[in-house]
Parts: C-alpha cells; structure tokens; sequence
C-alpha cells in the first residue's frame, strides 16, 4: 500500500507552545509558515537515522520483494554535517547498503519488502557504529503462504483487495529487526520484533479498505531504561476472527496505536521476546494480540472506526521523540479518515513520564491534538526533525531526542503528486 511517492518535500512553519508546570501535557499552537525544502529520493515512512561520530546519516527508502509494486532497492541513505546537509541530498548521492536477501518460500529469513523506521544506537559502541534498524515488513499470501507446521504466513482465500486495484491483495505488515556493525553500510536480519497470524487477519467481505488484511506495522520505538519500546499500529481483529461472529465495534475498540517492548539485550535475537500490552501489563506474546492505548483512540461519536472499514477513523503512524527542553515525550500521528489510508490531518500527544516501564506510564498520552489540516490531500508520515544549529549538532540530535525548536516533516499527496514536506518549524516554550 506505500508505493505512492513519486517525490519528497519538507514543509516548515512554527507552532509555539505555551507550557506551564499545570498545563504541561496540554499546550497551545500556533503554526507560522516558512520556507519549504523538497527532498530529493524516496521516502515511505518514517525517517529513521543516527549519528555516526560527527556524520548525521538518514536511511529512507524501501527494499525487497513485492508483488504488487515489484522488486524494490530504493532503500538508500545519506550523510552529512547536520540535518539540513543531508535532508536537500541529491539522489544519485544517496548509497545503497547491501542488505540481506530475499529467501525462498518456506526457509527461514527475510520474506517481504522492508521500511527502516527507527534506528536504535547501540550506545556501549563509541565509534557509534552498531545500529539496530527496526524495520516494517510487508507480505502476502504469495510471498509468505501459510506453513501448516509453524502456523505463520496467510492463506489466500477470501483475501481482501489491495491499493492497485480489484485483482490486486491486501498486504499485511510485521514488525522486525536488522543489525549493522558498520554504520549503516550492511545490515543482517535478526528476525521478528512483533507479527499478527492467520487465524487475526480480517477478510472479505467485512475487510474494504484496500489497505491491509491484518497485521502490525508503521512504528516508532525509543529506548527507556532496560527496554526499547515499539509504538506501532494495530490493524488486526482483536480476537480470531470468524466470518459468522464479526463484530466491527469489537474490532474498533481493539485497535489504533499500540506499544510493545524487548529488552535491548535480546535485539541481538529478538524473535520471540518481545511483549505486547495487555491492558495492564506487558505480558502478551509477540504474536498475541496487544491493547491499544485508550486516549490515542477516536471515539465512535467523533468518526472513530475499526481499520477494514471504510470511512472508519483512527491514528496511525506514530513518531515518537524525547523533549530534553519540554522534559516530555512527545507523539506525532496522521489520521485515516477513508479507506485507501486517505487523511489530511497531523496529530500530537504528550506523555511525561521518562520511565515507560513503571505502572502504566506507557499507556499515559494526552488526547490527540490537532496541529495541521489540509483538506484534499493525503498526510502520512509526520515527524519532528532537528535543525541545522550549533546546538541541535553539538548534542547530536535526531528524530529521536529533540529540544525547544524542531521541523516539522510529514509526506503530502495530493493529485498524483508525493512531496516529503517541510514547510513549519516547532517551536516550544514554557
């Protein structure tokens, strides 16, 4: 469903915040336009990167196989002395990594095309050098067809449609891990941080939002504590899912931003260790279901709905980032408003707890606040980005940990078109 980029942009405008010590979660904007920068490869996620020494390195990009848009190696990055350097990067500058290959159907391995979303930074490594990319993964029936020993990969019958028409297959997304020890140069894959299974998958005739049949996908994880946290989207039915028993507001009430968490010692071997939400603790398998996250959700009576339904509203695609100035994490999301992914609007929540592991800190976000709207496009992929000064590249900041003043990106489609834009700044104040 991603292939729409034909282009990248970066839009830039300032929304001010106003926080004070009782109001810190639920601060003011204003957005103030500014000038635009329009990047120049592929983007179809999130922005994931690191500093390599004093080398700022973005990896964008998709790799892999894919049936429905073919065989991809626009998974490429690109350095730099800070932010700016690299983000106006030519295309034919950006390099590509090598990277681990497709296997064959029914071996063990990559199945699927891939999207980095985050890098993790090893921070034992001080060349900095050791990166762990967490990657979205997408497959379907043909590419992972179900293993009747192991219980993985999808049958195709009654399989919903796909983005490129009637003939087309939805496809469904995982969550894995990749690890390179050169800097981003090469990448091995370590296997799954989290997947949903056949028997969760929603089909016809109940799926028909061309989008996915199920899965777990398009997140954002950050290191707290011993544990890297994975905020992701939750596409699957709640439960297993029967043609006869289907229930839309049981579906909706199960989905939109979730979280999971894998110890950083088990990055090296993750597949299986990872733990999903499950509405108090962190106890649900990898391949379980997970419990969204209650205050992130849009409501029936607001336009809120389950993911396989047309016209059904939720958040999706959250970026999430430390505030060193706010003393806060912060969350950016789009918004699904129709099927096909189709949304016009940028979200932001708060949560000001450091420690996710302690009670339900994890689960406590401020209720979405809108900060952009542009009716008749399409906004995905919103992220806060540091800057070009002194300070954001003497503390080496990313995507990841930010201060008082950040871009704001996200990827406008409108009429054809693809932009990766940029067209405010963030500007935060106490």
């Amino acid at each position: 469903m991603r292939n729409f980029i034909l282009f990248s942009i970066i839009n830039f405008a300032i929304i001010s915040c106003n926080v004070n010590e009782e109001d810190l979660l639920n601060p003011d904007f204003t957005l103030i336009p500014s000038e635009k920068f329009l990047f120049k490869s592929f983007v179809d996620c999130n922005m994931a990167e690191a500093w390599i020494g004093d080398t700022f390195r973005i990896f964008p990009g998709k790799y892999g196989e894919d049936p429905e848009w073919g065989y991809s190696h626009e998974l490429k990055f690109a350095s730099g002395h800070n932010a700016d350097e690299v983000f106006l990067t030519e295309s034919k500058k950006f390099t590509e990594p090598s990277m681990p290959p497709n296997v064959s159907i029914g071996q063990p391995g990559l199945h699927g095309a891939v999207w980095f979303e985050t890098i993790y930074q090893k921070p034992e490594d001080a060349t900095g050098k050791t990166l762990y990319a967490i990657y979205h993964n997408e497959n379907y029936p043909s590419t992972l067809p179900y293993n009747f020993n192991t219980g993985e990969g999808y049958i195709d019958s009654l399989w919903p449609q796909g983005i490129t028409g009637v003939h087309s297959k939805a496809a469904v997304c995982r969550i894995g891990v990749m690890k390179s020890i050169d800097g981003g140069h090469s990448w091995q894959n370590k296997g799954l941080f989290i997947e949903d299974l056949q028997s969760r998958m929603i089909l016809k005739p109940h799926n028909n939002s061309l989008s996915f049949a199920g899965g777990v996908g398009d997140p954002s994880a950050v290191a707290s504590g011993e544990y890297l946290y994975l905020f992701y989207g939750e596409y699957g039915y709640p439960s297993i899912y029967q043609i006869n028993n289907y229930d839309s507001v049981f579906e909706h009430n199960g989905q939109c931003i979730s979280v999971a968490r894998i110890k950083l010692s088990d990055l090296d071997d993750p597949q299986g260790k990872a733990l999903r939400w499950s509405g108090n603790k962190f106890i649900n398998p990898y391949n379980g279901n997970g419990r969204p996250i209650l205050s992130l959700q849009i409501p029936k009576q607001e336009g809120g709905g389950a993911t396989s339904r047309r016209r059904g509203q939720f958040h999706w695609g959250p970026s999430v980032s430390w505030n060193s100035y706010l003393n806060c994490w912060v969350m950016l999301m789009a918004k699904v408003e129709d099927y096909s992914w189709v949304g016009s609007s940028i979200y932001i929540s708060f949560n000001k707890h450091k420690d996710l592991g302690k009670g339900t800190n994890s689960q406590d976000w401020t209720k979405p606040k809108i900060i952009l709207d542009k009716p008749g496009h399409a906004i995905w992929y919103p992220s806060l980005q540091p800057m070009n000064t002194k300070e954001d590249i003497q503390e080496k900041r990313t995507c990841l940990k930010l201060g008082k003043k950040a871009r704001l990106f996200f990827k406008d489609m409108v009429e054809g078109n693809a932009q990766y834009i940029s067209e405010y700044i963030i500007e935060f104040e106490k």
